[in-house]
């Protein structure tokens, strides 16, 4: 899978709403993080860490996660990360941001939440300074922590709102930790002013999307591409104009669509529920923001499209917003050969996707 040409750039804008930052740290600067952490590492070179960071199944992965996480540590390695990967989105086209890091497990081992959050707030300045991509935070409540460390991650959320923290999220294991677990802290969200950006309706089903927008009053819909095994829920999504945030090659790693054909992000599409397309776990899952589209283009899905969702669903501030809409209607998006609601182009690209990944 590292022949999928991954790094080839495109020119034209892209709004990223689905990223865990922990999952961009790039093998030089894992390397580089640990050795200033003194934290021990399997490999003691760019080459080994990415032949660690190669997806082999969903148990790999999360080694391969808590072994990258548990490395960053200060206040300094947060900011980092959040820097470099706006530099690695801008050059895919990123214009904005909403990147996701999960703060309750790197308290459990130590770390301060003051610095965590200042970290990453200090790297979404700096990345908007220095790259000019509009940087905005989502902490992730973990699912297996205790609903009073849901509630206290909002109230530490609530304290950088100033700082560019708009949402607050869930993430872990969805399988064992139903979203009506953290009611409680969800419900500090509304009355914080956050948004509610649940992960749902990637591993569970229908029952799980029904819990994140009922229980939890989810703004937007972390993967939810399950939806599409229950009619009634997608009337109710598209009805409520919920944003689905889509990661196609992410689902096609993990086992949860077996083939990228076979992904429902265009039903999901016609049933009138806005789409966007994100990385997910970019440097585990061998993908970056270009890509995305591209596989999204293979699936008849034109970029127009899923830039008009991110504006629809990304949860800055109304001037922010304002901005992002001129950027979609000054660029000219006729001049990709896209017609609306085509993607010949971008289906014309991935044909340089081999066939390993398409059978994956």
């Amino acid at each position: 899978m590292q022949d999928t040409d991954k790094g080839s750039h495109s020119s034209y804008p892209k709004i990223e709403l689905h990223v865990h930052l922990e999952a961009t740290v790039r093998p030089k600067t894992l390397l580089e993080i640990a050795r200033r952490n003194d934290f021990a590492l399997p490999a003691d070179t760019a080459e080994g860490i990415q032949e660690l960071y190669d997806f082999r199944d969903f148990d790999h992965f999360i080694e391969v996660w808590i072994l990258t996480t548990n490395a960053l540590r200060t206040a300094e390695d947060f900011r980092r990360v959040v820097v470099e990967y706006a530099e690695e989105a801008a050059g895919h086209g990123a214009v904005y941001i909403e990147g996701i890091f999960s703060p309750i497990e790197r308290t459990w081992r130590g770390v301060g939440w003051d610095d965590i959050f200042s970290g990453y707030c200090d790297g979404a300045q700096e990345a908007r300074e220095l790259h000019g991509v509009d940087v905005r935070l989502t902490p992730d409540i973990t699912r297996g922590a205790a609903p009073e460390d849901g509630v206290e991650l909002v109230g530490y959320a609530a304290k950088y709102r100033d700082r560019g923290i708009v949402g607050v999220g869930l993430g872990g294991e969805e399988a064992l930790y139903p979203p009506e677990k953290f009611v409680g802290a969800f419900e500090r969200v509304r009355d914080e002013g956050l948004g509610s950006v649940p992960h749902a309706g990637e591993v569970v089903g229908p029952v799980s999307i029904w819990g994140a927008i009922d229980a939890l009053q989810a703004d937007r819909v972390r993967h939810g591409i399950r939806a599409v095994e229950d009619p009634e829920l997608l009337h109710e999504l598209a009805a409520r104009h919920i944003v689905l945030d889509v990661t196609p090659l992410s689902n096609l790693r993990t086992g949860v669509v077996n083939s990228l054909d076979e992904h429902p992000l265009p039903e999901l599409i016609a049933a009138g529920i806005p789409c966007t397309v994100s990385t997910d776990d970019p440097e585990m899952f061998d993908t970056d923001l270009t890509r995305e589209y591209v596989a999204a283009g293979s699936l008849g899905v034109d970029p127009k499209t899923l830039f008009e969702a991110g504006v629809l669903g990304a949860l800055c501030d109304e001037p922010a917003r304002d901005r992002l809409r001129r950027i979609g209607e000054q660029f000219d998006w006729e001049a990709l050969g896209l017609g609306l609601g085509a993607g010949e182009r971008l289906a014309e690209d991935s044909a340089r996707l081999p066939a390993a990944l398409e059978e994956h």
